[in-house]
């Protein structure tokens, strides 16, 4: 089941879906209240320097440029947001997408910023959940703000769903 065609499909939706409402808060945010969200060109240098053997920077922002790394990060975003929809169907189930619920949705979206945290800051040279950057705690609370509008994506993409099976 875990690898059937409904799973990918919904994985692909869910996903797209959820990752779009994450940058629409980030959009938001930009615009009503001056809060930048990351820039994903960073991600796709990070994923570039991989193919070269470089995992971990010190830090990423004085790493050479990648060519094509802001649609490289980009792409990687939305993979990510297909990814960690997928993860989610597989532990709930694809009937999820039928019967969603909030709350599980908020807390795949919560426990979704471990990624950045634990993995993404740390190989950008920001230590672990930012403890390098300059405010900290401000860091970690928009990276919870944002990968918490994720799982708010990830109910309201359901909602949208279950209402155009309707």
């Amino acid at each position: 089941m875990l690898l059937s065609s409904e799973w990918l499909l919904f994985s692909l939706l869910l996903g797209i879906g959820a990752t779009l409402v994450m940058d629409i808060w980030a959009f938001l945010q930009l615009k009503i209240f001056k809060i930048p969200s990351l820039n994903y060109a960073l991600v796709g240098r990070w994923i570039g320097h991989m193919f070269k053997g470089v995992f971990r920077h010190q830090p990423i922002l004085q790493s050479p440029s990648i060519k094509g790394e802001a649609l490289l990060g980009w792409t990687a975003h939305y993979a990510i947001g297909v990814l960690f929809a997928g993860a989610f169907l597989a532990v709930l189930g694809t009937n999820w997408m039928t019967e969603p619920d909030f709350v599980s949705a908020l807390l795949m979206g919560i426990i979704t910023v471990s990624a950045p945290f634990f993995l993404m800051q740390p190989s950008f040279g920001f230590g672990i959940a930012a403890s390098k950057t300059p405010a900290p705690k401000t860091a970690r609370i928009r990276s919870l703000i944002a990968h918490t509008s994720f799982g708010v994506g990830l109910y309201l993409t359901a909602l949208l769903f279950r209402f155009l099976q309707a």
